[in-house]
């Protein structure tokens, strides 16, 4: 009688009350959880992006990480002035980030070092004082179309390569800089 007693105990302690997981059912679930949530920022809310070239020198340099929100320009139009990542056109599977300068409709010039939308002259203070670069246009920017520009000017691959950007290729608004911990901060 005991040995029937002391299996009916042993029995009754390893069953876990009906409704309570388990300590693995738990941290699998946080896991899950945790990972359809990152999921679901990465593809449809905020991604990290890597600078891999000196195109947006000195606002970005090489080997800074950025995080870019996708949602900007779900509830908002692109602004000039903006920093944007987006699928290069000639290769969409690269992602490339320029500064959008053109909007759809207006005339764009380089001039003497100088942006001209529809021929008025445009400060551009994220641009060193001493910068130098060829003259470019006047372009018409197609609509639905945005003219994207490195920061450096003369070491960029942008719309004086390839052309304005269709709209459809953007990915997201880039809002801070995350990497190296010495250049942490917002992007304006």
């Amino acid at each position: 009688m005991e040995d029937v007693e002391r299996e009916t105990n042993l029995a009754e302690t390893a069953r876990q009350p009906e409704g309570k997981k388990s300590t693995f059912g738990e941290i699998l679930e946080s896991v899950v959880v945790a990972v359809l949530l990152a999921a679901v920022i990465r593809l449809f809310i905020l991604a990290p992006f890597y600078i891999p070239s000196g195109s947006m020198e000195p606002t970005l340099q090489i080997g800074d990480r950025i995080i870019v929100s996708k949602l900007a320009y779900r509830f908002g139009e692109p602004r000039r002035g903006d920093i944007v990542v987006f699928k290069y056109p000639l290769d969409p599977s690269r992602d490339f980030v320029k500064r959008l300068i053109g909007l759809p409709g207006e005339t764009v010039a380089l001039r003497n070092n100088h942006l001209y939308i529809n021929g008025r002259l445009v400060t551009e203070d994220y641009l060193p004082q001493d910068i130098h670069f060829a003259d470019f246009g006047p372009v018409q920017v197609p609509p639905g179309y945005y003219l994207m520009l490195g920061d450096n000017r003369n070491n960029s691959d942008d719309s004086r390569v390839w052309g304005p950007l269709p709209r459809q290729n953007i990915v997201g608004k880039a809002i801070l800089v995350y990497w190296p911990l010495e250049r942490i901060g917002l992007l304006h």
